[in-house]
């Protein structure tokens, strides 16, 4: 029995079994036994991850246009970096990864336009698998959806959701060490109403984990624990926009029960300079300013960071010495009191600060 077959064995068990406390075990463990035969499914030993559709990443940050074909990833690749994509009125026209480049506020953002995936591309259809394993490498996914079938938006989620990308979340607060005796030891610091000790223990059995200290600091379900099992999610931030706007009046798309960030209008322009905006702050990206001893602050050309960065990272960017050889820096801007002020090494800097490294 192949994979798929074995997969649509389980998922009509779990159709067919009752939801209450004398199932837990055993539903947890057809949910672990599922977990593992989609990442087989997804990842076959002796495959490449990128599949041909492999593309260096550069600049500050790297985003990839994900939507079902002919939805208007080409065009608002075009709008977004000034990039001729070839478009046409028909599906499948992108069938590679068509890079640009955007840039914006001094930040330099790669966008990939990768080819459309159709319904059931996690479980290898079309160029699904390849699509996919570039969004999970992508520090932001922009999710298109045709303004007059917004449904397209549940088909994307469940397809990138079974290929271990967890849009818009963080990774569960769980902790899990193993041991070599004593059982299955589980604690939480929070009341736990989603998952029970015996989808736990189901799950961690069927991992052959027998042994183990479990610290649950959230209340999570029990997909949520194995995603933590299987440690191969990722958990990446997403913007859903719909396109073609100009088709669909406002009232229409009010009325419509999908996840919405924002509505453009790539062909006509309508919405391209807020998107911009909101990729841009979705990155978290701030610019900061280096200043040499005795010169003015350099403020032609920043230095783009992710917000939360700390002195000793931009030491390690700025050159792979200069941590080794810091001495102290000094800090102009709102992240100091002073103006300037003399840091170490674990200072947090924001938008705007402009610093002076001092080595040994």
């Amino acid at each position: 029995m192949g994979v798929q077959e074995r997969i649509k064995e389980i998922e009509e068990e779990m159709a067919r079994t009752q939801v209450n406390k004398a199932t837990e075990y055993h539903l947890g463990v057809l949910k672990a036994k599922l977990a593992k035969l989609r990442r087989e499914l997804i990842a076959p030993k002796g495959t490449a991850s990128g599949g041909g559709f492999e593309i260096k990443r550069s600049g500050d940050a790297s985003i990839v246009l994900i939507g079902l074909p002919s939805v208007g990833k080409s065009t608002l690749l075009g709008k977004l970096t000034n990039r001729e994509s070839k478009v046409a009125a028909y599906a499948f026209t992108t069938l590679t990864c068509i890079p640009g480049v955007m840039e914006y506020k001094g930040a330099k953002i790669q966008v990939l336009d990768l080819s459309g995936i159709i319904e059931g591309a996690k479980d290898g259809k079309g160029r699904g698998r390849e699509v996919i394993a570039v969004a999970r490498n992508s520090d932001l996914i922009l999710i298109l959806v045709e303004a007059t079938h917004p449904k397209q938006a549940k088909v994307i989620e469940s397809e990138l959701y079974g290929f271990g990308i967890r849009t818009n979340q963080k990774p569960p607060h769980v902790v899990i060490s193993t041991v070599l005796r004593g059982g299955v030891t589980i604690n939480s610091t929070v009341k736990l109403t989603k998952i029970s000790e015996h989808e736990i223990i189901a799950a961690l059995n069927e991992y052959r984990i027998f042994n183990a200290n479990v610290v649950l600091r959230e209340d999570i379900t029990i997909d949520q624990f194995i995603d933590v099992l299987e440690g191969n999610r990722a958990y990446i931030p997403a913007v859903y926009l719909f396109t073609k706007c100009d088709l669909v009046s406002k009232k229409e798309l009010e009325k419509e029960q999908v996840k919405l960030d924002i509505a453009i209008s790539a062909e006509k322009g309508e919405g391209i300079k807020q998107l911009k905006e909101l990729v841009y702050e979705k990155l978290g990206l701030i610019n900061i300013y280096t200043k040499r001893k005795g010169e003015d602050a350099d403020l032609e050309e920043p230095l783009v960071v992710r917000k939360g960065i700390k002195i000793g990272e931009v030491c390690e960017r700025l050159h792979r010495d200069l941590r080794k050889d810091f001495r102290y820096a000094m800090v102009w801007g709102k992240s100091v009191k002073h103006q300037p002020q003399k840091v170490g090494v674990n200072h947090v800097l924001v938008d705007g600060d402009v610093i002076q490294i001092v080595k040994r």
